[in-house]
């Protein structure tokens, strides 16, 4: 989609006479919330099938996703092991050795564990502020100084999404003017503290389009719409724990999402379109972590089978390495270099396994003699 140069016309969704009384179609969107509302149930149901510690993992894992790829939708890198360590101590998940501490980072990890495991809770111009002074610990964005805390008050000009080089600029969005915020921020809390009516995933997407639409922060309103959605979100999962991120499937839908955001932010008051990518991005999210619950749930089950046997190190490190790769061979050489040992030991250790039935020869002879894990069934 391409979408032409803002002309200064009234052309924003926010300038509509009936602004914000946005309208959906719910029965267009009905087969696409009751595949989520599925997943969803379907992604419990398999997490009931694991133990405690792997369900703190794979929660771990998906908050230490949600909080780099909300960062990384807006061009910003965090170092994973500081945000994997900085969510384990806040969860009190032991994962060993932890990652110095960056005040950074843990502003981040604290605005994403505020929004989900307080997500009960209800929305206030006090709390929203709180997760953006989270989000600037020094009050400073780079080199430019910012309002913390507090609404923007557009001193340097209206609040505008642009793009391309100086002198060149395109602007995709401008937000309402800050002499507005007061009472539209006022009309988007009471919103989302009232029993409304819409499905609680109905109303994560309409709060992420909302809040972004304000845009009524000097900086990071797209992660602080994220983190309302999520919210919502984790009200529609019913816990406060999240196993899936929704952060990480936008910023692999990047260029998607910020075109149907802008598309919907030109348009008038039927978000549909808006609801139906929101959805849609949902489900490709529990898929993904469906997936992964997967290969969890597989990697418990050959350690259970196997807990008898004293495999050696190197067997140990090789065997998960297996489990996790997408193809999972294993072959001599491949052996010897990754555990630093020679050939023959990797053959050894390699007919052990074999010998068990651990693993199982792969068609290809010689040379390129390479081994599987073997399905449990067989064992």
């Amino acid at each position: 989609m391409k979408y032409g140069d803002w002309d200064g016309v009234g052309t924003f969704i926010w300038q509509d006479d009936s602004w914000p009384a946005m309208r959906y179609d719910l029965a267009a969107l009905a087969p696409a919330l009751a595949r989520v509302s599925h997943s969803q149930g379907l992604l419990l149901g398999r997490l009931a099938e694991v133990g405690l510690e792997q369900r703190e993992r794979a929660c771990l894992q998906a908050l230490t996703d949600d909080v780099i790829k909300t960062s990384a939708i807006e061009g910003e890198t965090l170092e994973p092991a500081s945000v994997r360590s900085s969510v384990a101590r806040r969860l009190g998940v032991d994962i060993g050795a932890l990652a110095p501490s960056d005040r950074h980072v843990d502003g981040v990890v604290d605005m994403v564990l505020d929004a989900t495991t307080r997500c009960q809770e209800p929305l206030s111009a006090r709390r929203l502020w709180g997760w953006h002074a989270a989000l600037f610990p020094t009050d400073f964005n780079g080199l430019h100084r910012i309002r913390v805390g507090q609404w923007r008050n557009d001193a340097g000009g209206p609040m505008q999404v642009v793009s391309g080089a100086l002198g060149r600029e395109r602007v995709h969005f401008q937000a309402p003017p800050a002499s507005r915020l007061v009472s539209e921020t006022d009309n988007f809390l009471a919103w989302a503290n009232a029993d409304t009516g819409e499905p609680l995933l109905i109303k994560a997407g309409l709060a992420h389009l909302w809040f972004v639409t304000l845009h009524p922060f000097d900086d990071g309103n797209g992660r602080i719409a994220r983190a309302v959605g999520d919210l919502f979100l984790a009200r529609a999962d019913g816990g406060s724990q999240r196993y899936y991120s929704l952060s990480a499937q936008i910023q692999r839908e990047r260029k998607a999402y910020y075109q149907v955001l802008e598309c919907t932010q030109r348009g008038d008051l039927d978000v549909t379109p808006w609801l139906a990518w929101f959805l849609d991005a949902l489900q490709r999210a529990l898929d993904a972590a469906l997936e992964g619950l997967v290969s969890v749930l597989g990697k418990a089950r050959f350690w259970q089978r196997w807990a008898q046997v004293p495999f050696n190190e190197r067997q140990v490190f090789m065997l998960n390495r297996a489990l996790d790769a997408p193809d999972g061979h294993l072959s001599t050489a491949r052996w010897a270099k990754l555990t630093r040992c020679s050939n023959d030991t990797a053959l050894r250790d390699l007919q052990v396994l074999l010998k068990l039935g651990v693993i199982r020869r792969l068609p290809a002879g010689g040379r390129s003699t390479s081994y599987e894990i073997a399905p449990l069934t067989s064992a």
